[in-house]
């Protein structure tokens, strides 16, 4: 599982957007597309580089009801294993 000082950042080839035609927020990648649901869209659009997968965390569980960072980071993990997302871990 990933670690909550984990710092995702998108792929370079990765694109992310609303695809009107399925109503819902995908991720384009070189392998292939992955339809989102609300909660993990905004999981991709905090993956910025900066902001550490506890932040990200913090920062839905202002948003949605029942976010566990556990679940985040689980997200991460499998967005790191569909070539998604790279992640850096901090010394903090």
């Amino acid at each position: 599982m990933s670690s909550l000082q984990a710092v995702p950042r998108i792929r370079r080839g990765v694109k992310c957007t609303f695809d009107q035609i399925r109503g819902s927020h995908v991720v384009l990648f070189p392998e292939g597309v992955l339809v989102l649901n609300e909660t993990a869209a905004s999981v991709v659009n905090l993956c910025d580089g900066k902001t550490t997968v506890g932040d990200i965390a913090l920062r839905l569980a202002e948003e949605f009801d029942g976010v566990e960072p556990a679940d985040v980071a689980e997200l991460v993990e499998r967005l790191v294993a569909r070539r998604v997302v790279d992640i850096d871990v901090t010394d903090g």
